[in-house]
This record gives structure tokens, sequence and C-alpha cells, in this order.
């Protein structure tokens, strides 16, 4: 057995211990917020200095929370964005990239060069306004969907990916009847799974953490999805009406465990999401990545 050199205990050390001060700035400020939000708001406005443990445990902001009706529209909204809005980004993403990915494709480095042009110069905010509005979509949940329905970067990364697969299948199967939507359906997507699990991750991720163009698009707050409602209790201090049982010298600490327990509710479902995508992560990207 090779006994380590001073050099490497030493490179080992510093590895580790820049490691476990990473891994404690990454993971305090979520443990701060989550302890915070079940913390008694009077004792919790009390403390000073870091946070190890919720201070007089309680579940009142919880309970404010899910009584907001705005919060629960808020998340039904956004899940509708999500499922639906992430089903159409695939369907989209995979019949760009499946189109791209042919061969005998005319022009195709023409139309990749165009879609391409597109990840540096954008038309700009007022004339994708205006583009949204005249196709009559302003103030319908179809502004969060159809205006991102292809990330340019996804479909750069599927059409790599669809690239990779053998052009052998291809051909027995069109020797044997197969069409081109059986070739895409029943041969390139099966085969592309990680990939597939990749993008879900990359445009669910992307449709809950959406408020932009909500803030832009939509006017009905009934379409409002959770993050633009969250964004609403963070930075306005919009707290008032979950509040009203509070006495005025009560109000701030209640106001602020609210906002700590919004945050959860807003970022815990994507957290118990990310686990079950995690394992085709690297290999999705990396198959994307790669080129013959």
């Amino acid at each position: 057995m090779i006994k380590p050199t001073l050099g490497e205990k030493t490179f080992d050390a510093l590895n580790v211990t820049a490691m476990i001060v990473l891994c404690f700035l990454t993971l305090y400020p979520f443990l701060f917020v989550a302890f915070s939000s079940l913390s008694d708001p009077g004792l919790l406005a009390q403390h000073r200095g870091l946070l190890w443990k919720p201070y007089g445990f309680s579940l009142n902001a919880y309970k404010a929370v899910f009584a907001n009706p705005n919060i629960l529209s808020g998340y039904r909204n956004t899940l509708f964005y999500v499922v639906v809005g992430t089903f159409f980004n695939l369907i989209m993403t995979a019949l760009g990239a499946y189109f791209l990915s042919r061969r005998n494709v005319f022009f195709k480095n023409a139309i990749m060069f165009m879609i391409v042009v597109t990840m540096f110069f954008q038309g700009g905010l007022i004339p994708t306004y205006l583009l949204v509005s005249n196709l009559g979509l302003t103030d319908t949940p179809w502004a969060m969907i159809i205006p991102g329905a292809i990330n340019t970067w996804n479909l750069i990364i599927m059409r790599t990916s669809f690239q990779a697969v053998p052009v052998s299948l291809e051909e027995s199967a069109k020797i044997d009847g197969a069409s081109e939507w059986t070739v895409m359906w029943r041969i390139i997507l099966p085969l592309s799974i990680p990939v597939m699990a990749v993008m879900v991750l990359f445009y669910a991720v992307g449709h809950w953490n959406a408020w932009f163009n909500a803030m832009i698009y939509l006017r009905d707050r009934e379409l409002y999805p959770l993050q633009l409602i969250l964004r609403e209790i963070l930075i306005t201090n919009s707290t008032d009406n979950m509040t009203t049982d509070a006495s005025g010298v009560d109000k701030m600490p209640i106001g602020e465990a609210i906002k700590y327990a919004t945050i959860m509710v807003a970022t815990i479902p994507i957290l118990v999401l990310y686990p079950f995508l995690q394992k085709y992560f690297v290999k999705g990207v990396m198959i994307g990545a790669l080129k013959e």
C-alpha cells in the first residue's frame, strides 16, 4: 500500500475543509428559513445571531399561509403551468430537435444559425409584449406557456442527443416500413430517456420559478402563479391580510414568520421532485453535450 505524501494529505485536508465550508454556506440559509418558519414569532424577533433550531415551535405561520386564498390559487395555477407547460415544452422541443437532427434536411445549417442567433440577440421586451398581445394571449394562462415553448439551449442539447442514436437503427426500422413518426416515438425517444428527464427538470423548475412573464402579461389575480404571490408578500410586505388576528405590536414579527413559511411552501415541492430526476442529470446533460 502506497502511503500518501505530505502534499497529498495537505490537499485532501484543504479539499475536505473547503467542501465543508461550501456545504455550510449552501445549506445554512435554507435551514435558517426553515427554522424561522417553525419558530414562535415573538421569540424569533428577540433572537440575535445564528439560528440552529426553531425557537418556541409554532405552526401558526403555516396556518396563516394556507388560510390565504391567494396562496392556494397561486399553488393551483403554478401546478397547472408546471404540468401543462412542461408537457408542451417537451413536445415542441422534441419535434424541433428531431427535425434538426435529420441528415437530409435542406438548409439545416442556415436554420440552426438563425436559431442560435436568438441566444445572443432577442427582440426585446416591448416587441415581445406587442406580439403576445396581438396573438390574444395576454391575461390568459397560455401567456405563461406558449412564449417560452422552446428553450434554444435545451433544443441544442436534445438535438445532439438524438444525433447520437445510430443511423442503422433508423434505417432498419424504415426498411420494415416505419414512418418518421414511428422512428421518433418508438426508437429515438425511448433511447433518449436520460436527456428527456433532464429536460423535464429544466422546464419544470423554470415554470415553478416563473414570475416575470406573469407580472407582464397577467392582470387577473386568479391567474397569478405562486412565485408572483410570493414576490408580493416578500417585497411589498403584503402580509396584513394574513395577520388580522394579531395586535399592532405583534403584526411585524408574525409577518416575518409568514414570509419564511411562504418561502418554504414555495420551495419544498421542487426540492421533493429533484432527487427523482437527479440520477439522470449528469448522464442526460453529457449525452446532449457530446458530438459524434
